[in-house]
């Protein structure tokens, strides 16, 4: 099975406008009508791009980076897609993959990892994301511990 390096290439480029704080070119990637699941910020769908928008300018003012707490300045960082599958249909595509978030820390390098799927559309020409769902990377209860 071959890659859908359309698809692939405006991923990465969505991916590291998130991972960059780089909200302009966010806005260029994602629909403004974005619905996300964000497992480890609320049980409860998020709506529109408010979230993301709050999330990378206090990144930026701070000088972190998403996957990262590193105060006061930015850490080395680099993300890969493990296990990445795209299903594209006509305008619709939807890829679906483990995000790996490696970032240099002075105490070595650490690894963030959640299993994503987003959700694009081509609109007015131009893909953007108009979805995200993301979920833990290791084995999670099926209910609560806490109930």
């Amino acid at each position: 099975m071959s890659l859908d390096t359309e698809i692939h290439e405006f991923l990465l480029q969505h991916l590291r406008s998130v991972l960059e704080n780089d909200t302009s070119a966010y806005h260029e990637t994602t629909s403004a009508d974005l619905t996300l699941y964000e497992w480890w910020v609320t049980p409860h769908r998020l709506d529109g791009l408010p979230f993301h928008e709050f999330m990378m300018q206090a990144n930026a003012n701070q000088g972190t980076v998403f996957g990262e707490e590193v105060q006061g300045t930015a850490a080395r960082t680099r993300f890969d897609l493990a296990n990445l599958h795209i299903q594209r249909y006509e305008g619709t595509a939807i890829a679906s993959y483990t995000l790996l978030i490696s970032s240099a820390t002075p105490q070595g390098v650490k690894v963030a990892s959640h299993n994503e799927s987003r959700v694009m559309v081509k609109l007015d020409g131009n893909w953007k994301v108009v979805h995200v769902h993301k979920s833990p990377s290791y084995a999670a209860p099926h209910i609560d511990p806490r109930s």
